[in-house]
């Protein structure tokens, strides 16, 4: 899978954040690091990345409000988004569904795991 893809890991946790990057990168990917949701909101909408990698609990702005923010606008409505977070209820699924989340994986999770949804997104987009 070309793996040629310009991510962004929007995560409060530094060590999982760090991880995520490291193991991307190593992929083959050019990711950009958000510490919170504006950043990650802010950095979308000024260079639309092919892909958004998104905590839900984050502070400034939690995820939801982030992915219905991107989903709302027009330049960033396509950006696949996968929620990564440890909100694991299935209401909560199901909100982070309903807000438009192109995947959803709860943490602690696989990092192969991870790769593949990032490879069936990159198909979906680069086809």
């Amino acid at each position: 899978m070309n793996r040629d893809l310009t991510v962004v890991v929007a995560d409060d946790d530094d060590v999982l954040r760090s991880l995520l990057v490291l193991n991307l990168e190593a992929e083959g990917m050019n990711v950009h690091e958000a510490q919170n949701g504006a950043q990650a909101l802010q950095f979308a909408l000024t260079h639309q990345p092919d892909l958004i990698v998104l905590d839900v609990m984050m502070p400034v702005h939690d995820g939801l409000k982030v992915l219905r923010a991107l989903k709302d606008e027009p330049s960033t409505a396509n950006i696949p988004v996968i929620l990564l977070t440890a909100r694991a209820a299935p209401e909560e699924v199901e909100e982070g569904w309903r807000a438009g989340a192109d995947f959803y994986v709860t943490k602690p999770f696989h990092m192969d795991k991870l790769l593949d949804f990032i490879d069936e997104v990159a198909s979906v987009t680069q086809s």
